[in-house]
């Protein structure tokens, strides 16, 4: 699966588009409940019951004033020295001009960062990208091509994501 997820906002949280406030948010493990939400016909791209096994990590992202919204959802699996990100995305209610939070897929993408230098491999983290996201994954995230379409993020822009979503997070070195 190619990723499209579109880096729209780095900032330290999520931002409301329509007041400016930046909302403090989790990243938590999805429930098979919390997927009842998260379906084709309420708007979202993937099915992501599928995405629901023993062998990946699917988090969701919520502001804590709504901890029962879901703001985006991401999966991710454990490889050989880096983590690699299966899937990604934006609830419907925050894409296009009239979205209402800003921020989602770059705290997902620094989450899944920051899970990286947790279980030991610096930050690395790699993806396959839609060829013509492949400069703007560069210049937001901080990430080169290592194939045709993978993608990776190293240590220092690793740093870089987890500093910026999640600034009391401390590195091992």
């Amino acid at each position: 699966m190619v990723l499209d997820f579109e880096i729209d906002e780095l900032s330290r949280s999520i931002r409301n588009v329509e007041t400016g406030e930046h909302c403090p948010t989790d990243v938590l493990p999805v429930t098979l409940d919390d997927l009842q939400q998260a379906v084709r016909k309420k708007g979202w791209k993937f099915d992501w019951k599928k995405e629901f096994d023993i062998t990946k990590n699917v988090r969701k992202l919520t502001t804590k004033q709504s901890p029962t919204i879901i703001q985006g959802l991401i999966s991710y699996t454990e490889d050989d020295g880096f983590l690699y990100m299966d899937l990604i995305e934006s609830a419907p209610h925050n894409l296009g001009k009239n979205k209402h939070y800003e921020g989602i897929a770059g705290n997902l993408v620094a989450y899944v960062c920051m899970q990286s230098f947790i279980k030991g491999h610096d930050g690395f983290v790699c993806f396959d990208a839609k060829t013509q996201l492949i400069e703007h994954y560069k210049k937001a995230l901080g990430a080169f091509r290592i194939g045709s379409q993978r993608m990776a993020i190293e240590t220092n822009a690793a740093k870089n994501l987890v500093r910026q979503y999640f600034p009391d997070f401390k590195f091992n070195n």
